[in-house]
């Protein structure tokens, strides 16, 4: 099975709230990909990237590294798509 996997790091001021991790969310789930993020950091952690609970748990704050990882036959895609929002701040700024 195909993975990808991508380093990144939350550059939007207000980080992981809400209304980003829906958005996340919401990219994840078009894609067909298990995708897993992984939190670095002082307090490292994991979640499922298409869970939205999960996701605000994860309390990214500006600067947090993250990995985004995924496994499936479009794994490729969903990291990039998954990278590109965390990057562009969730349209925040």
């Amino acid at each position: 099975m195909p993975t990808a996997s991508r380093d990144t790091k939350i550059c939007n001021t207000l980080g992981l709230h809400a209304r980003p991790a829906m958005q996340f969310v919401d990219v994840a789930n078009q894609f067909q990909s298990q995708i897993t993020v992984y939190k670095g950091g002082e307090e490292p952690a994991e979640a499922d990237g298409k869970s939205v609970m999960q996701m605000i748990i994860l309390a990214a704050t500006e600067g947090t590294p993250m990995r985004i990882e995924a496994v499936g036959e479009d794994a490729e895609q969903a990291v990039q798509k998954l990278v590109e929002l965390v990057e562009g701040k969730f349209g925040e700024e």
